[in-house]
């Protein structure tokens, strides 16, 4: 029992032993400045918040820094913060959360090796980059190709932005930053998830956030950061021949997923499967029989397109376009962008084709008929009448035979 209570004494006398070196140890050990801590609060006051930093002793720290833009305290006592030495002064050692000077230094160092992500706001666009300020008023550079952003895209759309950002490069008082890792890994993320959600034939809703020059299409950001193209025959049922008549760059739309790659992230949509499309209804607002002035939109050796509507076209043939006399080619009687009235003849849903005829050669058609109707009626009156005094002059001659 006696070498029990002994050997605890002895682990005791150590351990106080241990603790007392350490002590010392750290008293010893001197902060440079720009040194970094994290300290817990210990106690705060009007002008300044005490922190407890082990062996070294106590700190000392603005509590103004430590309050928001209203004034307002945004840590309580027991919170760890981290912060960086400034100086010893009678005795008291002085840290701050504003990151300037020597304290600047050490923390972009600090960010680098150890590949911290800053927040930075972005303040200008200067040459070949952006300038950004870092929380605590260090001031560093982003070049254009680390920013993670298409090389169209709106630079002044930036300037104002607060994001994250990884220390590349130190020198002197300057860092250079970039996003393009931070950009990747939220990528990545959106298009895991959409793997997971997208299928062919889905509606999703995006901003048009580029129109190439070559006016091919327009790119669609349909998912953070995941762009679609949209060529430039899906954007609408009519033919457009400009894009940017139809589109700009900013503008919310709805669009059809049309084809997935997900090996090249290369996504095809339409817009235009949004939106009505005027054959459904081309049976109604064009009947078999109506008459309706169009555009001649295109002439074809068998025959010409007019334009009835928007990518509504019907044909005449070659055939019901010269009327009495046969022509070589339809060029013979008609040019493009001449306007003619039409009658409709047919009507085929299923194929999406109309048949016409030029109202003048219908009219005459109709005309013709109708004279030969009527010379037929007539005609077939005369024969009828003539047969009809024949048996009344054969009735009369019976009638004074039996008399006699």
């Amino acid at each position: 029992m006696t070498e029990d209570i002994n050997e605890n004494k002895n682990q005791e006398e150590e351990n106080f032993e241990q603790l007392l070196n350490e002590s010392f140890a750290h008293e010893k050990q001197r902060l440079s400045p720009g040194e970094k801590i994290e300290a817990p609060i210990v106690s705060i006051g009007n002008e300044w918040t005490l922190l407890g930093i082990g062996g070294k002793g106590e700190g000392f720290i603005s509590t103004d820094e430590l309050k928001d833009k209203e004034g307002n305290l945004y840590v309580s006592v027991g919170d760890t913060i981290r912060a960086y030495f400034l100086k010893t002064e009678n005795g008291e050692m002085h840290f701050t959360t504003q990151v300037t000077g020597p304290a600047a230094r050490t923390m972009l160092h600090d960010a680098m090796e150890e590949h911290i992500p800053l927040e930075g706001t972005i303040t200008k666009d200067i040459k070949g980059g952006f300038e950004v300020t870092l929380t605590g008023g260090s001031r560093a550079f982003c070049p254009f190709s680390h920013m993670g952003i298409r090389r169209d895209a709106n630079k002044q759309d930036y300037i104002g932005r607060v994001m994250n950002f990884y220390v590349i490069e130190v020198k002197g008082r300057s860092a250079t930053l970039s996003r393009k890792e931070i950009v990747a890994a939220d990528h990545e993320a959106v298009v895991k998830e959409l793997k997971e959600t997208l299928n062919l034939g889905d509606k999703v809703h995006g901003r048009v956030t580029s129109i190439p020059v070559k006016n091919f299409g327009a790119f669609i950001d349909f998912g953070g950061g995941v762009e679609g193209l949209l060529p430039i025959s899906e954007i609408s049922w009519e033919r457009t021949k400009k894009v940017e008549d139809v589109l700009k760059v900013g503008q919310e739309v709805d669009v059809i997923v049309k084809s997935i790659d997900w090996e090249n992230e290369e996504f095809s949509l339409s817009l235009r499967d949004t939106l009505p499309n005027p054959w459904d209804s081309a049976a109604e607002n064009f009947p078999v029989g109506s008459y309706h002035t169009g555009k001649v939109c295109r002439l074809a050796q068998f025959g010409a397109f007019v334009n009835l509507a928007p990518t509504i076209d019907g044909l005449i043939h070659i055939s019901k376009l010269g009327g009495d006399k046969r022509i070589q080619h339809p060029g013979d009687v008609l040019t493009v962008g001449q306007e003619i009235e039409v009658k409709v003849e047919k009507v085929d849903m299923i194929n999406k084709r109309i048949s016409l005829v030029p109202a003048s050669v219908s009219r005459a058609e109709d005309e013709k008929t109708e004279t030969i109707t009527k010379y037929t009626e007539n005609q077939e009156k005369e024969d009828f009448g003539g047969l009809g005094a024949l048996g009344e002059a054969l009735k009369k001659a019976k009638e004074e035979k039996g008399s006699k």
